[in-house]
């Protein structure tokens, strides 16, 4: 009995939403696609902002309705484009972000050393297409910048792609920070392709500036701020810890693919080699990390259960944040203060007085350029073309840093 795939998602920020064709239709249905329900697109953001409890299946469903408009756009300027090469477009933004794992970038690096979630995606979209057939080979082409139109590739991940168009929009209506509205629907209609290359019309030159402002001051109050940078801190040292226990042979509490995970520390090549670790990859969401932490905070290990009741009761760590390093002296006094205050050793101490920096650039001159298409036909990169100072200043990368410790310390 065939089934009716002509669907349409009702979304809080475009409104309803069509999903446009039966490959796409069961992508989405597929169990690789269905597990974004399950992890936050802002990992641990809603311990400040309350409201962010979006998913990446929101933002991969919002930026594939983005995508459409695009190519609407560009086909009614006559820019050429298949209805291969529009759906397999199409296909490469709705998959951008599938190899996320629990609690989206907080955890990038900690369940698996080194492979960025970028990497995954692209393994999970090989295993896709061959469970297609065959029809995912386009758009791998197009995600991997393979393609020979590389304005298709622009569209999935560049300055101005259809994923920074919709997580800015989407993350300012759900934390409320009213600073990243953007004009996406204006943007939007001002693309354009010249040379192989996607641009914007100049009539649009100051829905980009907003767009780059936007972008910096929601890495500021939002994706860069100091109390989520803390709860995200405590959240890679529990993992950490938890690592650390396990790797001396203990077998902590943990669902099946978390305690996969925890025993062994896998490398690209492994998951290369071995397929089973990117399906057991596929069953780890927010929910797996949430129930083990809740369990590890009565563990025995009086570091792990310390970490993991801060992160539960939000008793999260001080921050301090500075333009110049954090001086060595600050770091020994804290480091020892800890260490006497919770009986622990130095070494463990460093779970709780440790430093990073955080780099803030909302626009790069150096990566590929958002060029303004002039009225005399010359391309002009944003940056020159603009005639506000600070659109000048946006494209020097800002680098701050920071310590955390515990707010016992505190007198």
């Amino acid at each position: 009995m065939p089934t009716n795939k002509k669907k349409i998602i009702n979304d809080p920020i475009y409104g309803f939403v069509t999903i446009p064709g039966e490959l796409i239709y069961d992508l989405i249905n597929h169990p690789y696609f269905q597990r974004l329900r399950r992890i936050k697109q802002l990992g641990l953001t809603n311990l400040v902002y309350p409201g962010a409890l979006h998913t990446r299946f929101h933002h991969a469903i919002g930026a594939m309705h983005l995508m459409q408009d695009a190519i609407q756009t560009l086909k009614q300027k006559n820019v050429d484009i298949s209805a291969a090469e529009e759906e397999a477009v199409l296909i490469a933004i709705l998959l951008h972000d599938i190899g996320h794992g629990p609690f989206s970038h907080a955890l990038e690096h900690s369940l698996v050393n080194g492979i960025s979630h970028e990497t995954i995606s692209s393994l999970f979209m090989s295993r896709l297409n061959e469970a297609f057939s065959g029809k995912l080979s386009l758009a791998i082409q197009i995600f991997n910048n393979q393609h020979k139109k590389k304005f298709l590739h622009q569209l999935v991940s560049s300055q101005l792609d259809m994923d920074r168009l919709d997580y800015l929009k989407r993350d300012s209506f759900f934390t409320g920070v009213s600073e990243g509205v953007i004009s996406s629907d204006r943007i939007i209609k001002m693309l354009a392709v010249v040379k192989n290359e996607l641009v914007v019309e100049h009539k649009a030159i100051y829905s980009i500036e907003k767009f780059l402002i936007a972008r910096r001051l929601m890495y500021w109050q939002v994706y860069l701020h100091k109390t989520v940078l803390s709860a995200e801190n405590l959240l890679v040292n529990i993992l950490k810890r938890a690592k650390e226990l396990s790797a001396t042979g203990e077998i902590l509490f943990a669902t099946p693919a978390l305690q996969f995970f925890l025993q062994k520390n896998y490398t690209i090549n492994d998951f290369k080699k071995d397929k089973n670790i990117l399906q057991q990859f596929s069953k780890l969401d927010d929910h797996d990390v949430v129930a083990s932490i809740k369990v590890w905070s009565e563990h025995e290990d009086k570091i792990l259960s310390r970490l993991c009741l801060q992160i539960l009761e939000r008793k999260l760590f001080k921050v301090e944040i500075q333009n110049a390093p954090i001086s060595k002296k600050l770091i020994t006094t804290l480091t020892q203060k800890v260490s006497r205050l919770y009986g622990i050793s130095k070494k463990e101490a460093h779970y709780f007085v440790f430093t990073d920096t955080v780099n803030n650039s909302a626009y790069s001159a150096k990566s590929i350029h958002i060029n303004i298409l002039m009225k005399n036909g010359k391309l002009v990169d944003v940056a020159d073309a603009s005639d506000l100072l600070n659109i000048q200043s946006l494209s020097k990368p800002v680098t701050k840093h920071f310590i955390c410790y515990p707010k016992d310390l505190i007198d």
